[in-house]
């Protein structure tokens, strides 16, 4: 970068900077985000294909879940990591909708560059998606139905929805239950926080031997050989602190002249222990968990007593027994009393996958659930753990808002619809990119097509004209490529899925057509999609400079 000054050149930017400016820039930008797009587009729907990602220690992922396929890729442009944003913040958000999320932001770069090809400029266009944008959000919202927090059968074909297509596709039936019955457990009045469920993994078995324990399993064995195996009616004590004679906190030394002298030392620490389980047989426990160590002798004495102990638990699974048993944590445990003591039906050392674990289980009212999830191989019991945890996300936003929409491309269509009608009444050059963002939307409805065998644009045509007709629930059945009512068929989606899903789709393709410039601190030819050392792999796709060199090369080569 220099500007001439005189007869002099004045050197700004250093030898090393890469710069590319003006349509070069949008040109660059817009290629690296629908190249994220295109390489998860084929996982959309429940005929959608898997991804195997290898990464470059031979780590093997097999899935089809959006957010996991782009974090894998290791995606190193700046331009296609805002792309990647979208899908982290929809994950975060809502657990599910991923894909949808940057198949639209593609999209919505891809049918920009038309119309920055026709001398529209990237400001006019960006302020017609947002308009779009904000008029989509208030349509859904219109459009939504209500769902209540009861309605277990409805709850329970929205966590199937999010299953299909999935990993764990085959016991969607009995994992939406399992899926369910775990939301509504943990949820609160006005909140559902799903790290009250926590998930296990298990390879052996088939999906359909998971189940869910109303309790709590702690990744720990007893303590001492001589306690019990299990306990039923089980009063759980749970103690913030040792079992353990405390040390002192200065050095001291002490000159013991009579055998006798070291005996009454050791007498008191062992009256010291013993207090501490009296304290908890006083109080009515039968199981203690201690957040510190538990002395040789305080074991013994604990064993005598027919107590199950566990010791060095850590700290989220105390506050899941805690909120689960209703036990109330105490630092000493001299203090305790029976108030403090939490219930469970049964506390007992079992086997799970090979390792011994506590199981607190047959809980009335927990607050704090575990799903033990089986599976054939581990990529099998980690894509249905991906599946589960979009799945909980649903279920958890669905109670929280209370609002569903129907699937299988019906809300784009019929917002699509509505967004053309709606550019009429917009002025200026405006109108042709909210006419555009409507073309956008209809991504969704055609790639749910092509992905299942289907010819894209007689879907299409069928949607359209059914939505015409004012069928506003018709959405395309993947397995037979007909057009039916999602509503009836049980195909339903949360409101916030679908707007969220919009909402940064229109956000980050916005803020990358609005860039004109790009400068570059030194050389990013490297900067490829998913691929670390392919640069020499055909001529950049990125434009001038090499900034994202092979990035096209890169993607195909990836997927």
């Amino acid at each position: 970068m220099a500007q001439q000054m005189g007869n002099q050149p004045l050197i700004v930017l250093s030898e090393d900077s890469q710069r590319t400016s003006g349509e070069d820039a949008q040109s660059m930008n817009i290629t690296a985000g629908k190249a994220v797009s295109e390489a998860v587009r084929t996982t959309l729907g429940p005929k959608g294909m898997d991804k195997m990602l290898v990464d470059s220690t031979g780590e093997v992922v097999v899935t089809n879940d959006g957010v996991t396929i782009l974090k894998e890729m290791d995606i190193e442009h700046p331009a296609a990591n805002m792309i990647v944003e979208v899908a982290e913040t929809q994950e975060t958000e809502v657990g599910d909708g991923t894909t949808s999320a940057v198949v639209v932001a593609g999209e919505l770069l891809s049918e920009a560059e038309n119309l920055l090809e026709q001398d529209i400029h990237a400001t006019t266009l960006a302020q017609g998606y947002r308009q779009a944008a904000e008029q989509a959000s208030e349509f859904l919202e219109e459009k939504a139905v209500d769902i209540s927090p009861d309605d277990t059968e409805e709850l329970e074909k929205l966590a199937a929805t999010s299953m299909t297509g999935k990993g764990a596709e085959n016991a969607k039936d009995v994992l939406s239950g399992l899926v369910v019955r775990a939301v509504q457990s943990v949820a609160d009045e006005d909140s559902v926080d799903t790290d009250n469920i926590k998930v296990e993994k298990v390879t052996g078995g088939a999906i359909e031997n998971s189940e869910l324990i109303e309790g709590v399993i702690v990744d720990k064995e007893r303590v001492n050989e001589n306690m019990p195996f299990g306990v039923e009616d089980a009063k759980i004590a749970l103690v913030d602190d040792g079992l353990e004679v405390k040390e002192t906190e200065i050095d001291t030394e002490v000159n013991v002249t009579d055998p006798d002298q070291l005996q009454q030392f050791l007498d008191q620490e062992e009256e010291q222990l013993k207090e501490m389980v009296d304290s908890l047989v006083d109080a009515g426990a039968n199981v203690v968990f201690v957040d510190g160590g538990i002395d040789d002798m305080a074991q013994h004495y604990l064993a005598q007593e027919g107590i199950l102990a566990v010791r060095r638990v850590k700290s989220d699974d105390f506050t899941r027994l805690s909120r689960s048993t209703g036990a109330t944590p105490v630092s000493n445990v001299n203090d305790i009393e029976a108030d403090d003591l939490g219930e469970a039906g049964s506390v007992a050392q079992k086997d799970i996958g090979g390792d011994e674990r506590i199981f607190v289980e047959d809980v009335e009212e927990a607050k704090s659930v575990t799903l033990i999830l089986r599976g054939g191989t581990e990529h099998v019991v980690d894509e249905v753990e991906r599946a589960i945890d979009d799945s909980l996300g649903v279920v958890r936003v669905t109670l929280e808002d209370g609002k569903v929409l129907p699937g299988g491309g019906a809300p784009e269509t019929e917002l699509a619809m509505e967004l053309r009608q709606f550019a009429d009444s917009v002025g200026g050059r405006e109108q042709l990119a909210v006419e555009a963002f409507a073309d956008a939307l209809e991504v969704i409805p055609r790639t749910l097509a092509e992905n299942a065998g289907h010819d894209p644009i007689d879907s299409l045509v069928d949607l359209r004209s059914q939505h015409d007709a004012g069928e506003s629930g018709a959405g395309l059945d993947a397995y037979t490529g007909e057009v039916i009512d999602m509503d009836a068929e049980g195909v339903v989606e949360p409101l916030r899925v679908k707007t969220q899903a919009i909402d940064s789709a229109t956000e980050a393709a916005t803020m990358i057509l609005r860039i004109d410039d790009v400068i570059a601190a030194g050389d990013l030819a490297g900067g490829q999609v998913g691929d670390d050392d392919g640069g020499d792999e055909g001529p950049p796709a990125g434009g001038p400079g090499g900034m994202g060199g092979g990035m096209g090369g890169g993607m195909g080569g990836m997927m």
